[in-house]
């Protein structure tokens, strides 16, 4: 059985685990203990163009080289935590930025880099991706949406066939005593996916609801709360391959696809595609970028064909170019949501402290 991907930030794709902390506060004071490597300037015009990202980058050599053949230019990746630690450590650096590009923020972090004055102005002129640009103009004007991936909650068929209960199909299934026990998630301050389900709880229920559910959720229904997605899915998850009792899952709507076993058609879970919460990441040039010229290259080239083919297969994600092409597994099993729950970017950048606070006290965090 192929194993589904390991996380992106938020959905990160880690897409998964790691670095959300519960205020900004606490983040840079973390990061001002480990200060980012600063980059050697030069007076000399750069062939090399240095790419901060997540660490969930995947992206085949392969592609890379096509970009260096099509441009000149050298990329060096340099990873930078998930999709807030990322955006931590540009903001932290502005002004000397530790790279030319940023691939991995994303539209729970968005607003902060933009507000932050870290990104420059800058946009392909003819850019996809029109329906996943930032609300935002000016950070529509900064941020160049790459990808995106869909996080939902997902059920093992198998196990619920077996035991002659009908699946969830919604958040006040998972509430609902038949599933007592049943539920496992990555938790909002240590997880993008995380983060993201709590998200779309708030959008789902309200600022008036969404703690009623959490703790009908957590306190009545036994959910559990693990600090990632690995721990989760590979672990607890009863298809995760880890031996998990737990047959409800967060993961992706793009996981279903890596569940098929090996000799068959069909995967052994689903996603219930009325708990997603989208996830898109963006592509922007820094301000003060070493080498500017070369970093809105690549942001162009990660709109482009060979970027957007390969982003599926190797970074498990969805991409903004609706004529990509798509895996055959994907096509007949990884569908998007066709109605996401939505959360304006700038509502997420104001309350999103406030909601994690909010959370570790229902968890007892």
């Amino acid at each position: 059985m192929r194993r589904p991907p390991a996380p992106r930030p938020a959905r990160r794709r880690a897409r998964a685990a790691g670095g959300l902390l519960l205020s900004l506060g606490l983040t840079a004071s973390c990061a001002l203990q480990n200060p980012a490597p600063q980059r050697e300037s030069s007076a000399a015009p750069s062939q090399e163009v240095v790419l901060a990202t997540h660490d969930s980058w995947a992206m085949p050599k392969k592609v890379l080289q096509a970009f260096t053949d099509q441009t000149g230019y050298d990329v060096t990746v340099q990873p930078a935590g998930d999709a807030g630690a990322l955006t931590n450590k540009l903001v932290l650096t502005k002004g000397s930025p530790i790279a030319d590009v940023a691939y991995g923020i994303d539209n729970t972090f968005a607003s902060r880099a933009v507000d932050e004055g870290v990104l420059a102005a800058y946009a392909p002129q003819d850019g996809l991706g029109a329906a996943y640009e930032p609300q935002d103009a000016t950070a529509a004007d900064q941020l160049t949406p790459v990808d995106y991936s869909d996080v939902c909650v997902n059920v093992d068929d198998r196990w619920f066939a077996k035991n002659d209960i009908d699946p969830p199909t919604s958040f006040e299934d998972l509430i609902d005593p038949t599933y007592r026990g049943l539920f496992v998630t990555p938790g909002p301050p240590t997880s993008s996916p995380g983060l993201a389900f709590l998200i779309a709880t708030v959008s789902k229920f309200g600022e008036a609801d969404w703690q009623d559910y959490w703790q009908a959720l957590l306190d009545d229904n036994g959910a559990k709360v693990t600090a990632g997605w690995s721990d989760a899915y590979q672990v607890d998850f009863t298809a995760g391959g880890g031996g998990g009792d737990r047959p409800i899952v967060l993961s992706y709507a793009s996981s279903p696809p890596f569940t098929i076993p090996e000799g068959q058609t069909r995967p052994t879970t689903s996603a219930l595609l009325d708990t997603c919460f989208r996830q898109v990441e963006y592509a922007a040039v820094l301000e003060g970028s070493e080498n500017p010229e070369g970093a809105q290259a690549l942001v162009d080239f990660m709109q482009g064909p060979e970027f957007q083919a390969a982003l599926p297969e190797s970074m498990y994600v969805y991409p903004v170019d609706p004529e990509t092409p798509l895996p055959a597994a994907w096509e007949k099993w990884a569908t998007p949501a066709a109605d996401p729950w939505p959360m304006p970017e700038g509502t997420i950048s104001d309350l999103r402290a406030d909601w994690l606070r909010a959370w570790a006290d229902l968890a007892g965090q």
